[in-house]
């Protein structure tokens, strides 16, 4: 369904989104150019300035945004050493893709493709078949994984043409639909310690001649929903992730490379009216909608049949300049879910959809009471959310 046409500020407004880099420098991109460089057939390298490694490791830090780790190069000494030019490092940010939240940028890694091609393109997204909203993360209500993301992943990609394949991350993981559609391919190992996770992940990657293996670590993302990214208790976190970084640097085999990214920053916001906008409190937000979806700083909004151009004007008067908020189809025309949004993805799409440009959410605290008690939240296109690092340390 498209949507009217936009007054001339608000297209202006749309357009000074900062939207992801996609096919030159966005998560996506990622494993495309390290199986291009392996040989794997029908990949390219978009990002250029990657070079060739035959034994390739993955180590994601959920939550570490580019900015978060320049602002506290204490808690971080290995990996700020890897930081730009200045300091003599290989480092440079790249962007996570919209929405900056974790469903989507695991299966934009893993697949390659940016969120309207995969189809995860958010927290919580409408079913088209059954009307409902679904959960991407905690894949509920449960739905075939193969009818939801039919992509191969890059993994599996890799695996067949011959390439020694691994993940290592928590138990927990091994078999979830998440994994499933964004991260399969090769061999699952589970290990909860993360000492164990990097000394594990450094033997996978010996394990052939050409290794793409991917390890992952979540603590520093939950301390920084609980506590916020600037907390005694995010910090250590930080710290501790820095630690296994330069545990996992310190075994790399000959021939490889280690690239340190994560798929999403985050940023602390205030409690009170002012920053947390109510959806359940504000009538106004709530009169023609069907569905709220999405988080806090990047919402899906599904409106009743016929009303989708009024909620499209309250929403952009209510919020003012303070969301980015285009219609469906003005939001991909200017390119936020990639070059490409499949036919299966569009209706998962909102009908509006906004994204936070200050420190401010629109919470539901009713329909979402743990999500609006968190202190760190991410999901849009500001640098704080959006530039993730991509860090190289050569074996």
């Amino acid at each position: 369904m498209a949507q009217p046409a936009l007054d001339p500020p608000e297209q202006l407004a749309i357009a000074t989104a900062p939207v992801p880099e996609y096919g030159t420098g966005s998560l996506a991109d990622l494993l495309p150019t390290i199986a291009a460089h392996q040989g794997v057939a029908g990949t390219s390298a978009g990002i250029q300035e990657l070079a060739p490694a035959d034994r390739v490791c993955v180590f994601l830090i959920d939550g570490l945004g580019w900015e978060q780790l320049q602002a506290h190069p204490g808690e971080a000494p290995y990996m700020t050493a890897l930081l730009g030019t200045s300091r003599g490092g290989t480092g440079r940010p790249i962007t996570a893709g919209f929405p900056a939240t974790t469903a989507t940028s695991l299966a934009s890694v893993g697949t390659g493709l940016p969120p309207g091609a995969h189809g995860l393109p958010g927290y919580t997204v409408r079913d088209p078949e059954t009307g409902g909203l679904m959960n991407q993360l905690r894949w509920q209500p449960w739905t075939s994984p193969g009818q939801w993301q039919p992509h191969p992943t890059l993994f599996q990609r890799a695996a067949e043409a011959g390439v020694h394949t691994a993940q290592v991350s928590s138990p927990t993981f091994a078999t979830t639909p998440l994994t499933q559609v964004a991260l399969s391919g090769g061999t699952f190992h589970g290990r909860l310690p993360g000492e164990e996770r990097m000394d594990l992940a450094a033997e996978q990657l010996a394990g052939g001649d050409l290794s793409l293996v991917y390890t992952y670590y979540a603590d520093v993302d939950g301390k920084g929903h609980r506590f916020g990214v600037d907390s005694d208790e995010w910090r250590a976190e930080l710290a501790r992730a820095d630690r296994l970084v330069r545990r996992l640097a310190e075994q790399l085999p000959p021939r490889s490379a280690l690239y340190v990214t994560a798929d999403h920053g985050m940023l602390d916001v205030a409690f009170d009216e002012q920053h947390r906008i109510d959806f359940d409190d504000d009538w106004e937000l709530r009169a023609g909608v069907a569905l709220l979806g999405g988080e806090g700083r990047a919402r899906h909004v599904y409106a009743v049949p016929g009303a989708a151009s009024d909620v499209l004007a309250v929403w952009q008067e209510v919020l003012g300049d303070r969301f980015w908020v285009a219609g469906r189809d003005e939001a991909i025309a200017a390119g936020w879910f990639g070059p490409v949004v499949e036919e299966r993805v569009y209706r998962r799409l909102g009908d509006v959809i906004a994204a936070a440009r200050d420190d401010v959410l629109i919470t539901a605290s009713l329909l979402e009471p743990k999500e609006s008690a968190m202190v760190g939240n991410h999901g849009s296109m500001t640098p704080a959310e959006q530039l993730v690092p991509l860090l190289e340390v050569r074996g």
